[in-house]
């Protein structure tokens, strides 16, 4: 099928067929959970490339073959004109482009005549040609917000640029060495609410190539999505999850009890669509943490990590507290659980991964070499300034650069670094996601374990054939019985020390309330800081220099372990359990950028320019029934 004029533009000729090192024997399906080879892996599951309209729009000129390259590691020219590359490449990338309009900035470019013929395609090409991309990037946000009709509608057209990009993805999948998950992201927005989901098949190019992705121009609801994937699978023999967005852009609409078009209560029915095709939730991305809000757990002293709760996607309203707990996770996972004994489903029970969201091609984490979340925000003196995207009503409503982090990462516990064998352990939820940091983390559940079992060699075999991954569901408790975890993290090769192990446990009491608890399980020189007389462990202090944009590893330890024992367990009452683990505090891109480009004078004294990177595993459940 022939392409709009002007695709090419993208970068996106033919390149080197890469070779397959398939590995011998890779592990799928359920009984990879105790697989002794399974490992970690880390990579991308949301960037963006020129084909994204937004993107395209806004500046983006590399494409798919580049974002696959820098993936790699490969060293490519960046959209303003840098050589880029990652200090270590990744293991998996999805490439997720915005599936509404994909490919419009090529069309517009070449002034496709199809696009033309609409007002908002004419007004949208003048802003492009007189040099207003990141004016045409902001017109465009308000009006998807809106639920406007496509421009791109063109089946042949939009066949050829998916079509396109499943043969690039095919190219560069090397079994064993670099695996390129195949998907794309599905926009929904109702009045600016992020309901946003990237989709991921399991599948090849010979079974993605049957279907076009479903947009939000053919429905906003997600139950609709659903229903697509559910006849993607049926009608192919292929499989497909989808992962929510960060839910603190949604305007209190990520994790609402009540069907989208209807706004009657969900039933069992929708609770199962939605366990089923949402095995995992995207808790940190650039554009903020979802993990938790100060105003939710004010027990929680680091819940306040990455927040932005200004306004919801595109400035159009601001988020209000009540918003809040249907925005946020942890919030989630507590209503998941009495929703479940309401409806005998729990329709929030995920796992959670970390990914980018770039849009500029260019998947990086790293604080002191972030190639930004759009061309715009590729190192430079100006960056700091930079408003992501621009509220048409109020500038206390903008995503601005300084609200920004360099953030995150999916961490995928598998038997190979395969489409099937990365997709399954998603499937299964065994995952975790960080800000960024590649630390590593692993979580068990069960009953027998001891303090020795986490100090044995093959320790996480062994903890898996007497209970469960993260992810998982331990059986009722016998009577005598307590849910106890192994856990153990180890340190970014390359990165910060760690600071602590924490269990973040949710329960659902007897009379129907949820409640929340953080736990401190294991943490650096216990016997230099005690816990307190109010039951706190201590900080862990800082070696940041911030002026300086440095750090070092004399304080935190380089692995932490636990094994734990709920004390306040309840074998009648509803729980999960998810970890959460603490880096030492670093610098921050902003950090780092006010130092190497001597902005001292320039930059706010109270921008936040030290953090401490975590990371977040899956739950495990416990379910007395």
């Amino acid at each position: 099928m022939a392409l709009l004029p002007g695709l090419t533009a993208c970068g996106n000729e033919p390149g080197v067929v890469l070779g397959s090192k398939a590995n011998a024997e890779v592990v799928t399906g359920a009984e990879a959970q105790c697989s002794s080879g399974n490992r970690p892996y880390f990579g991308d599951t949301h960037l963006h490339t020129a084909l994204s309209p937004d993107a395209g729009l806004a500046g983006t000129k590399l494409g798919l073959d580049e974002a696959y390259r820098f993936a790699r590691g490969e060293t490519v020219t960046s959209n303003s004109g840098q050589k880029a590359a990652l200090k270590r490449p990744l293991d998996f990338l999805v490439v997720a482009d915005h599936s509404e309009n994909l490919g419009l900035a090529q069309g517009l470019e070449a002034s496709n005549p199809e696009l033309l013929k609409s007002s908002l395609g004419q007004e949208l090409h003048d802003m492009l040609k007189a040099g207003k991309g990141r004016e045409a990037f902001y017109l465009l946000v308000q009006w998807m917000a809106k639920g406007s009709e496509a421009l791109v509608s063109n089946d042949a057209y939009l066949t050829s640029v998916w079509q396109m990009n499943n043969t690039v993805a095919e190219r560069y999948n090397n079994p064993g060495m670099f695996t390129s998950l195949i998907g794309y992201e599905w926009t929904s927005q109702p009045s600016g609410g992020n309901l946003h989901r990237v989709v991921i098949f399991r599948d090849d190019k010979s079974v993605t190539d049957k279907i076009l992705p479903f947009s939000a121009f053919d429905s906003e609801d997600a139950e609709d999505l659903w229903n697509f994937m559910a006849a993607y699978e049926q009608q192919t023999g292929g499989r497909v999850l989808a992962i929510p967005h960060n839910g603190n852009l949604s305007s209190g609409t990520m994790f609402l009890p009540r069907h989208q078009k209807s706004g009657m209560s969900i039933d069992a029915d929708y609770a199962r669509m939605r366990q089923r095709f949402e095995p995992l939730i995207e808790v940190t991305q650039a554009k903020g943490t979802g993990e938790t809000h100060p105003l939710l757990s004010p027990e929680d002293e680091f819940a306040d990590f990455n927040i932005v709760d200004n306004s919801n996607l595109g400035g159009f309203k601001p988020t209000t507290p009540e918003m809040f707990p249907y925005e946020y996770a942890r919030a989630a996972l507590r209503r998941g659980l009495k929703l479940e004994q309401e409806l005998g489903v729990n329709p929030f029970k995920f796992g959670m991964v970390g990914s980018t969201d770039s849009h500029s091609s260019l998947p990086s984490t790293a604080e002191d070499g972030w190639w930004g979340k759009s061309p715009a925000l590729e190192p430079s003196p100006e960056r700091w300034k930079d408003v992501l995207i621009k509220s048409s009503k109020d500038a206390s409503l903008d995503l601005t650069a300084l609200q920004l982090g360099a953030s995150g990462l999916a961490g995928v516990w598998a038997s190979g670094n395969t489409r099937t064998a990365l997709w399954d352990a998603m499937a299964r939820k065994e995952v975790f996601g960080t800000s960024g940091t590649r630390m590593t983390v692993r979580m068990y559940g069960g009953y027998d374990y001891t303090g020795a079992d986490i100090k044995a060699a093959d320790w996480a075999k062994a903890a898996c054939a007497k209970g469960v991954p993260m992810g998982g569901d331990l059986a009722a408790a016998a009577e005598g019985q307590v849910p106890t975890f192994l856990v153990q993290a180890r340190k970014d090769p390359d990165g910060a020390n760690l600071d602590r192990i924490q269990v973040v446990k949710g329960w659902l009491d007897a009379a129907g309330k949820t409640h929340e608890q953080v736990f401190d399980v294991s943490w650096s020189d216990a016997d230099k800081r005690p816990r307190g007389a109010n039951g706190k462990v201590p900080s862990v202090g800082s070696s940041v220099n911030e002026r300086e944009a440095t750090y070092t590893n004399d304080i935190g330890a380089t692995t932490l372990t636990a094994h734990w024992s709920d004390p306040s367990f309840d074998p009648s009452q509803k729980a999960f359990y998810y970890v959460r683990v603490m880096e030492i505090p670093t610098p921050t891109w902003l950090a780092y950028d006010r130092k190497n480009f001597n902005l001292h004078d320039e930059m706010p004294a109270k921008a936040p320019y030290t953090s401490q990177e975590r990371a977040y595993t899956s739950p495990i459940w416990y379910n007395p029934s």
